[in-house]
């Protein structure tokens, strides 16, 4: 089965060797999103909520991108290096998937890229 590397300017570039994501079949599998501004690349630091809403849009904007939209998604793997913020970060994720609730798992990482606190992918199918 082919695979479609994913590229948008609506999401930050990647900053690895890698794809923002990746379309095969009727899945698609975004790469984890820092709190990267698409427009100029600058991490975003400070309002973990803001973060979590940058790393949101990111994910969405791949999906998009892809011919997905957030009711497409599956499967949400939030990455914290703080998990006391959790509560703030749910309150943001509620307001993207207020009346689709995918399977989702949360954990606490000691470190990120760029020294990030919060990086989230998603599985979607369409």
């Amino acid at each position: 089965m082919a695979v479609e590397l994913i590229a948008t300017k609506k999401a930050p570039g990647a900053v690895g060797p890698y794809s923002q994501g990746a379309k095969s079949g009727n899945m698609i599998f975004t790469s984890g999103q820092l709190p990267l501004n698409p427009e100029n690349g600058e991490l975003l630091t400070g309002d973990i909520q803001e973060q979590a809403k940058m790393s949101l849009n990111n994910v969405k904007a791949i999906l998009e991108e892809a011919g997905a939209t957030l009711e497409d998604v599956v499967k949400v793997n939030v990455f914290l290096t703080d998990v006391s913020k959790f509560s703030l970060v749910n309150e943001i994720y509620g307001e993207f998937f207020s009346n689709h609730k995918p399977a989702r798992s949360c954990v606490e990482v000691s470190k990120l890229p760029l020294n990030g606190e919060i990086e989230i992918e998603a599985i979607a199918m369409i």
